[in-house]
This record gives C-alpha cells, sequence and structure tokens, in this order.
C-alpha cells in the first residue's frame, strides 16, 4: 500500500505540474488578447524584395492574397492588415493596379492591371505572382478580398487537418444566381468557389493552373471573376470546389445590405472561418474586437476549469480549497508562485477551484439563502414592489448567450454521432445570483432532436439544462481625479456607440465638453434643503471651476416668509463669496407653478444655451455634468436621466442625514430607480422651444413634465433615457394638497406611497403592526 500510495503522489504530482504550466500559458495567452497589435508599415518595394516577415506563426504554412483597389488601400485593405490580417499563419499580400501605392499595408502593384470590374487579370495575375515568387515557400494560397474577414486560427486548425500533398479548391461552392442560371456556361454538375468568402487552394492546385493562365484568360465565357478562376480549376487541376453544405456555415456570405453591422451575437458569426461581406471598415474593426472579446472569455473558462483540476489533484493529498494559494508541489516549489495582486497572479484558487454544484454555497443562517426568481414570459421577483414586470434587456442578452453556447458545445461533435439538436424554445427558467460566487440558471428548453444517418428522424424533446456562471475575480485601476473624468467620458462614449451598433441607431454625442450647463432650479421655502443643495453645487462646480451657471426662480409666499428671506439670503451671500461666478435669481410672487418656474428661467437665457431642469432635492456629482454634456445635442438629442430615489430613513430607522452626499450604497433597500420620472432633463432653449415648452397652466405639482415627455417622444430628436447613479433624491416628506386636480392628486398619492420604502421594508412593517390596520 505505501508503494501504491508513493506512486499515486508522483503521478498527480505530475498532472499537476503540466495543469499548472497550462494555466500559466493560458494566462499569458489573455494578457497577450487583451493588448493592441503592433505592426510595421512596408511600401511596395519593401514587399517585392520580400522583407515582411511574422515570427510569431508558422512562415511555411499559408500565403494570403488579398485583392483591394487603390481607393480602398488606405481604409479597407488597412483594416484588413491590422486586424485578422496581423494574426496569419504564413503570410499576407495586398494586390491593385500598377500605379496603387500605400504606407499602411504590404502592397504589390500589378504590372499592366487597373482596377476595372470584373478584376478578372487582377485575380489570375494575382495567383502567378504567388506562384512565380512563393510556390515551394507556402502549403496553402488563399484569394481573398479586401471586405473579407477571417478567423485565422480556425483556417489554420481546418487546413491541419487536410492532406495538403493532394490537389484542394476549398470554399463555399456556388451554381450562380437563379437568373444566371444557364448563363455561365456551367455543366450540370460543374460549380466554382464563390469569391467572397474567400478560395483557397493546395501547393498542387496552383501548380497545375498556373502555366495555363493565359489559356483560362483567353477563353472567358462571364463576367465574373470566381466563376472563371473554378472554371480553369477544374479544366487543368480536374477538382471542383467543396460540395459540402458545411461550407455554407464555414466560409459565410451574408446576403443582406447591412450586413455585420448589427448584433455580433449570431450564430453564423460564432460558426464561421471566413465571413463576408465587411464594406465599412469600422465594422471589420468592430467584428476583430468581438472575436477578441470571445477569444478572452474562453480563456478564461479554460483558467476556470484548470483551477477546479488542481483542486480536484490537491484533495488527494489532503489539501482544502482555502490553502491552496499557500501549498507546495514539493519543497520550495509552491503550487502558485506568485501572491496577490501581480501581475502574474493565477487567482482565487478558492473562487476559481470551486467544482460545479447546485449546492456549493453553504448558508449559515436563513438570511444567507439565495432566493430564486422565475423568468417566463415575464420576470417574478421577490426583489420589487411590482413582483411581475418585464424581462430586462441584459438579462434577456444573458439568456441568448447562454444558449447559444449551450447548443454549440451541445453539436460540437454533430458530424461525429450525425445527429443535430436545435434550440426552439425557452419555456421558463430560474435564476438567483451570489455576488460572490456568480449565477445559478436553471433551464426549461423545447428542442428539436435531428438524426440524419441510419434511421432518420425527426424528434421534439424536451430537456432541463443546469447552468452556473462563475464570477473570475475584480480588476481594479487606480486613476487621479482628472483622469477618471477623461476615461469616463470615453468610456461612455465607447458603450453607448457599441449599443448605437448593435441596435442599428445612430447615437450621438456632444464632442464640447466646456459646453457651459444652465441649472434652472424652482425654489419655493425647504430652506434646509436649499443650503445642501447649495453646499454640492458650490464644491461640485464652483470649486472644480466647472462650466455651469445657475438660475434660481425664488417664490415669494406670504404665509412662509421666514423660509423665503432664509434663502434670498443664502443666495445673496453666496453671490459675495463668488463674485465671479455666474448665479442669478427671479423673485416671483404668484402662486407656484413649476411649468412656469422653469419658463422663467429659460427667459434668462440665450436660444443656444444648454438648460439642465433640477429639483432643490436632488445631489450630484462631476461625472453627471459630463454625461449632461455628452448626451445633449442641440437640433438632435435630448437627455432624460433616471435618476436614484432614497426612501424614508425614519421608515429604514437610520437618522436623517443632511450632509453633503458623497457615496451611496445603491441598494433596493435604499433606494429605488425612478423610471417613471420626467422632470430631470437637459436640452438645448432653441430645441425646447421647437418643442413647445411645459405646458405653463397647470398648477402646483407635476404632470407638466410628463407631457413634455410626450411630445418630445413624438418628435424627431433622438431621446437618451439612462440611469445616472450620480444623480440622487434625497428623500422629503410629500403634501398633497386636496386643491389639485385628480390626475395630479393620484400622481401625487403614489409617489407619496412609493418613496415611503422598500417592498420588504412595507411588507415588514405590516406584519409588525398588522393589528393596528384591522
Amino acid at each position: 500500500m505505501a508503494r501504491k500510495r508513493k506512486f499515486l503522489k508522483l503521478f498527480i504530482g505530475a498532472i499537476i505540474g503540466l495543469v499548472v504550466t497550462s494555466l500559466l500559458k493560458n494566462n499569458s495567452k489573455m494578457r497577450d488578447n487583451l493588448c493592441s497589435l503592433d505592426y510595421e508599415v512596408y511600401d511596395a518595394a519593401d514587399t517585392v524584395n520580400d522583407r515582411l516577415t511574422n515570427d510569431t506563426v508558422n512562415d511555411s504554412f499559408l500565403l494570403v492574397g488579398v485583392m483591394t483597389a487603390q481607393k480602398y488601400v488606405n481604409t479597407r485593405a488597412k483594416a484588413v492588415y491590422e486586424t485578422w490580417g496581423k494574426n496569419t499563419p504564413g503570410k499576407i499580400l495586398f494586390f491593385s493596379s500598377e500605379n496603387s501605392r500605400s504606407d499602411h499595408v504590404p502592397l504589390v502593384p500589378l504590372p499592366k492591371i487597373d482596377d476595372n470590374y470584373p478584376p478578372q487579370k487582377k485575380s489570375f495575375a494575382m495567383l502567378k505572382y504567388m506562384h512565380d515568387n512563393y510556390i515551394d515557400d507556402y502549403e496553402w494560397f488563399l484569394r481573398a478580398d479586401d471586405d473579407l474577414y477571417i478567423r485565422t486560427d480556425r483556417l489554420q486548425k481546418l487546413l491541419q487537418s487536410v492532406d495538403s500533398n493532394k490537389a484542394w479548391f476549398i470554399g463555399q461552392a456556388g451554381r450562380g444566381k437563379p437568373q444566371e442560371m444557364g448563363l455561365l456556361a456551367l455543366q450540370k454538375n460543374e460549380n466554382y468557389c464563390m469569391g467572397g468568402p474567400g478560395i483557397i487552394l493546395s501547393r498542387e492546385t496552383l501548380k497545375r493552373i498556373v502555366p495555363h493562365i493565359d489559356d483560362c484568360l483567353q477563353h472567358l465565357y462571364s463576367t465574373h471573376e470566381d466563376v472563371e478562376l473554378g472554371r480553369c480549376v477544374k479544366k487543368f487541376a480536374g477538382v471542383s470546389c467543396t460540395w459540402a453544405y458545411e461550407m455554407q456555415t464555414i466560409f459565410y456570405h451574408n446576403q443582406t445590405n447591412d450586413a455585420f453591422s448589427g448584433s455580433l451575437k449570431q450564430k453564423y458569426i460564432h460558426n464561421a472561418i471566413t465571413m463576408h461581406p465587411i464594406k465599412d471598415p469600422q465594422n471589420m474593426y468592430r467584428l476583430h474586437n468581438y472575436i477578441k472579446g470571445q477569444k478572452i472569455q474562453h480563456n478564461y473558462q479554460e483558467a476556470i476549469t484548470l483551477h477546479r483540476d488542481i483542486s480536484s489533484s490537491m484533495s488527494y493529498f489532503g489539501v482544502e480549497p482555502g490553502s491552496l494559494i499557500n501549498s507546495e508541489l514539493i519543497e520550495d516549489l509552491p503550487l502558485y508562485p506568485e501572491p496577490p495582486g501581480s501581475e502574474y497572479f493565477l487567482g482565487d484558487p478558492e473562487l476559481l477551484g470551486s467544482p460545479n454544484s447546485l449546492n456549493r454555497f453553504n448558508y449559515k443562517t436563513i438570511a444567507d439563502v439565495l432566493e430564486w426568481e422565475l423568468i417566463a414570459k415575464s420576470l417574478y421577483s421577490y426583489k420589487d414592489f411590482n413582483p411581475k414586470k418585464r424581462i430586462g434587456s441584459s438579462l434577456k442578452e444573458g439568456l441568448s448567450d447562454i444558449v447559444r453556447e449551450v447548443m454549440e458545445i451541445t453539436n460540437s461533435n454533430a458530424n461525429q454521432r450525425g445527429r443535430m439538436i436545435e434550440f426552439k424554445e425557452l419555456l421558463y427558467a430560474y435564476w438567483r445570483l451570489d455576488p460572490v460566487h456568480g449565477a445559478d440558471l436553471i433551464l426549461d428548453m423545447s428542442l428539436l432532436y435531428k438524426k440524419y444517418t441510419g434511421n432518420k428522424m425527426t424528434v421534439p424533446v424536451r430537456r432541463h439544462l443546469y447552468v452556473q456562471q462563475t464570477f473570475t475575480g475584480i480588476s481594479i485601476k487606480e486613476l487621479s481625479n482628472d483622469e477618471s473624468v477623461i476615461q469616463e467620458d470615453n468610456f461612455v462614449k465607447g458603450v453607448f456607440s457599441k449599443i448605437g451598433q448593435s441596435l442599428q441607431i445612430p447615437l450621438i454625442f456632444n464632442n464640447n465638453s466646456r459646453e457651459i450647463i444652465n441649472f434652472i432650479l424652482p425654489l419655493s421655502g425647504r430652506f434646509e434643503t436649499f443650503k445642501r443643495f447649495i453646499k454640492v453645487y458650490e464644491n461640485v462646480c464652483i470649486n472644480e471651476e466647472e462650466s455651469t451657471r445657475l438660475l434660481i426662480v425664488l417664490y415669494k409666499d406670504d404665509n412662509e416668509l421666514e423660509e423665503f428671506n432664509n434663502n434670498l439670503n443664502l443666495i445673496k451671500l453666496t453671490q459675495e463669496k463668488y463674485p465671479k461666478h455666474e448665479l442669478y435669481y427671479k423673485i416671483v410672487t404668484e402662486a407656484f407653478s413649476r411649468g412656469r418656474a422653469l419658463q422663467y428661467g429659460l427667459d434668462m437665457c440665450q436660444n443656444e444655451d444648454l438648460l439642465f431642469f433640477i429639483d432643490v432635492d436632488i445631489v450630484f456629482n462631476r461625472l453627471s455634468l459630463q454625461r449632461i454634456r455628452l448626451n445633449t445635442v442641440k437640433h438632435k438629442q435630448i437627455y432624460f436621466p433616471i435618476v436614484y430615489s432614497l426612501y424614508s430613513p425614519k421608515f429604514l430607522n437610520e437618522s436623517e442625514d443632511n450632509s453633503v452626499f458623497v457615496e451611496l450604497n445603491l441598494d433596493n433597500r435604499k433606494g429605488f430607480w425612478r423610471q417613471f420620472g420626467f422632470g430631470i432633463a437637459s436640452i438645448f432653449k432653441c430645441d425646447f422651444v421647437t418643442l413647445g415648452g411645459f405646458n405653463t397652466s397647470i398648477a402646483g405639482w407635476g404632470v407638466e413634465d410628463v407631457i413634455f415627455f410626450e411630445s418630445a417622444i413624438k418628435s424627431d430628436f433622438k431621446i437618451i433615457r439612462s440611469v445616472d447613479p450620480h444623480l440622487v433624491h434625497i428623500y422629503h416628506s410629500i403634501k398633497c394638497d386636496n386643491n389639485l386636480e385628480e390626475a395630479q392628486k393620484n400622481m401625487c398619492i403614489g409617489t407619496k406611497a412609493n418613496i415611503l420604502g422598500s417592498l420588504y421594508d412595507v411588507q415588514n412593517f405590516y406584519l409588525k403592526y398588522k393589528h393596528l390596520f384591522s
């Protein structure tokens, strides 16, 4: 037994050594994928002299020839070279007309070749050049267009499974469009490889056809370059394009007009090796970044699997997960050589090495138990006042990602098994979220089982799927205050630009970061609250030298003269304290109306001014100002931020804190997002006037903002409606005047009830004092 035990230890030690090595290598991969790719620029002479090399890949595997034109050399061709072209497992060259030049790509100007369409001479001249200069240097040769994207790692894997010594003509087989049938001089069983998705020729194929290129050019039967290349290959190499049905997926051609401009989370993008056409260079970069993100996600998943293997293996030695980070394989050889926080730290082994199990959480109290939420046609949740609500877009997207990835894994060996399983619909799902470990899901899916070998059949089936998504840890980057604002600026632009691209909505951003924001503040009474507002404004806007102007519309009520006088004195003191800052006020003696108050503030502004309607209960910081400037665009776009509203502190048994707002825990127990509040908004005055402004006939509380929002929605303006975690509404009690109109009164009472406390606390309050309600 001792001998067996010793052998087991040696065996497991060897396995762990290999796993750790793989983990280190994998971690390096993730870092590399996150880095931008540097490249050296070669002109045409450099290319012809064969100065281009790529030391990171197999230099003798694949030569890619990309056909382009002078007008696309510095746009499409450059995008290809800076994305997938850098990862070519061999070499990439660009071919254009004889007068073409470029400082951005390795370009070969083809003598006596122009950019006229169809590019038949250009295509054959490119193949001849590749043959004459590189036929003995590469196994495979690929003809591509400058609007093609290639997943080079997958392409290399595919070609490595094929004997390159034989004649091959690989691509998506075509027979011509329906209206061209019989007009391309193709025999009944003849085909050609479609040029758009890319064409691959083995060395043997290229050797056979190049000596006969002149003959092929003299016998052209159509204007299609790819048809004539296929005819030439069939005649002189004796091979046809690959007929396999899967080639439609592998060499993917999108026939829509907006190909690859919408959401990239598509089945065909995940399955394809080549994708065509990508006419806009920005979509080429966008697709490339998406593919890199998928690789990073794959590497993270691989790292988690390796962590689990390590944890499982070390358990044979009695090492608990919590002790893994300090354990050693042998003396002075730590299992995790780098400490937490260092660049090469392999990750928290206790977190990442946790095995898959729906019982992986150890609950110590009832309060620790994670509740499940039901997802059917709607989301049924205990967390909100309304237990049934619409399924959020982020949750929908997450479920779609899970289903797609699961089906890809399920069908990964479909060819070997002779069956395919198709997803039909998600019947229902349960999910829960643990902020430390990750998310658990139980999915009930309707599927279609298709067997296409042996006894062929198609059977509907229903299966349960158990999924766990593990968090991989948090990355933190420290920035200075000024840098953080700039980073936030760029981040917001980048995120919303991607959202706009995925939704096919051209979102616009105001690039003037110093645009003056005119705060318009209606004020009636509320002196203590006004003191807090002035303190926030002073800290954020005046002391930080932000480009802002404060316009206060001060109501004078004979029943609250003391409040009025205190407010007026504070305004004048602030003006005296900061004489260079623009702070103005207007005294109004009529009955309070928010719509009329904002209109009075508007009268103090110029037609081109940027306005921000705000209430005295709101606190904010500089990031909110950045969002206002970014999201409000003259003549085009209006910003309606969703503010976070705090519940009553007395109801939560907390002391009422009137100090200046710094940071808040945005928790469901503390407050809620005012999704149906539209009073806080930013717009240019000229656009406000165009929309007709507020209904100033409404007296007292509410409704005017809802009417204005509805008119904005119906207009041609783009509306930005999103949460702003740095715009916070501090709780205050509400008094609903019995003299209000019915609609206003009901809205006031509803708001008063909603801001009292969370559903959880309201329920507990009722259970505690239910004897008082009987």
